[in-house]
Formats: structure tokens, C-alpha cells, sequence
């Protein structure tokens, strides 16, 4: 590699992983609700917490600007860069989601910034992947089975597709990142502990906690009234 191939790949690195710190959780929680999503549900600030705490348009919105947190870093290094920087590039995005620069270390989970990131290296593969995490979330309900059954899925279907042997580290590489930061994840699900999402047509029967809705003002406020008499 040439200076200006270096210097170009140490870009991306640090391009990526600086878009992976971005939050759109934290920064949409405290912009429209005035909420800061690391103290409530989950305390995660990724998608499903942002779904549970913010509600569902928040929500969509969160995983599409997650999603696109993958893409974005990851097609630049395609067009500018060799494939193994391309493989770094996603890796840091996925570290980035996970580990904030911006959010003192802490984040979400990886799990749609990887999903922007393998639809930008292999689409297809990512196209198949999508399609197994919305069938498993809508018959299951438990996002992270869904979510860890693509996790492992991943890169054996790199495999499978004979994928380049550097997106194929990529895939390992990643898939790892995201089933450690799912580790208490396999404990509930485990132990049965898991809990199951509640779609807005499963609220309005009365499913979920007492049938509120996410991130709704009287939700909002049995949180703070239980973590004040606790």
C-alpha cells in the first residue's frame, strides 16, 4: 500500500468507528421526549430498548438511523478501499455501536449497525438474514432469539455463499462482538427469563406491562414511582 492508500484506510477506520459511537437512541430520546434512554428499560441505548421506552415511531426511526450507521462507513471503504479495510471499516463500526466514544463506553448491542453493515459488504446474505430476524421477532416475539439466531447464522452462511476469505473473518469477527454483548441475553433465555415484545396489537389486548404502551407518559411514570420506592 502507498502512503495515501494508508492514509485512507486509517480514515475509514476511524470513520467508522466515530459513526458507530453516534446514538440516535440517546440523542432522539432526550430531543423529542426529554429522556434519556440509558436510565429507563433496559438501560441499553439500542433498538429494542429505544422501542420499548420511546415507542414505536421513535423506534423505527432509531433502527433505520442504526442500520444506516452500518451502511454508510462500510460502502465508503468499498468504493475507496481494498477488502480487507472494508472488513476493519464494519468491524469498527459494530465496536463503535457497542462501545461508545461518545456515550463513555457503553452503547447498544450491534445488532442493526452490524445488520447496515453485512447488507453493505453481502447483500444477499443480509437480504436472507432480514428475512429469518422479522419471522422470528413476529412468531417468537423474543428479540434476542432472533437476533443471536442471525448473529450465528452469519457467518456460516459467508461460508456457504463462498464469500471472500476476508468478509468471512469479518463475519466471525463480528458475529462474536455481537453474541458477547448478548451474554446475559443467553442467561435469561436459558433460565426462561427472556422477555417477549409486545407489538401494538398485543398492547391493546392488555398484553405486556398492564397493555401500556412504550415510552407513554403513565409507563414512564410507574418506572420513576418503582425507582423511587425502591
Amino acid at each position: 500500500m502507498t502512503g495515501t492508500e494508508w492514509a485512507t484506510a486509517v480514515l475509514l477506520v476511524v470513520l467508522g468507528y466515530l459513526v458507530g459511537s453516534l446514538s440516535p437512541s440517546v440523542f432522539l430520546g432526550k430531543a423529542i421526549r426529554g429522556i434519556d434512554l440509558r436510565k429507563h428499560g433496559s438501560g441499553n441505548a439500542g433498538t429494542t430498548n429505544a422501542f420499548r421506552v420511546l415507542g414505536v415511531r421513535i423506534g423505527v426511526a432509531v433502527l433505520f438511523a442504526d442500520i444506516l450507521k452500518g451502511v454508510a462507513p462500510v460502502l465508503a471503504a468499498r468504493f475507496l478501499a481494498s477488502p480487507v479495510v472494508v472488513v476493519i471499516v464494519a468491524f469498527a463500526t459494530v465496536l463503535g455501536h457497542n462501545y461508545s466514544l461518545f456515550l463513555g463506553g457503553r452503547g447498544g448491542k450491534g445488532v442493526a449497525t452490524g445488520a447496515g453493515a453485512v447488507l453493505a459488504m453481502m447483500p444477499v446474505i443480509g437480504g436472507y438474514l432480514f428475512a429469518v430476524f422479522a419471522v422470528l421477532v413476529l412468531s417468537v416475539r423474543i428479540v434476542s432469539v432472533a437476533s443471536v439466531t442471525c448473529t450465528v447464522l452469519f457467518p456460516i452462511l459467508a461460508y456457504v455463499f463462498h464469500e471472500p476469505l476476508p468478509y468471512l473473518v469479518a463475519a466471525c469477527l463480528m458475529s462474536s462482538v455481537v453474541l458477547w454483548a448478548h451474554r446475559k441475553n443467553l442467561v435469561r433465555l436459558v433460565r426462561r427469563q427472556e422477555a417477549r415484545f409486545s407489538f401494538p396489537w398485543h398492547r391493546q389486548k392488555g398484553d405486556g406491562a398492564g397493555g401500556q404502551p412504550p415510552g407513554s407518559g403513565k409507563a414512564l411514570s410507574s418506572q420513576r414511582a418503582g425507582k423511587r420506592s425502591s
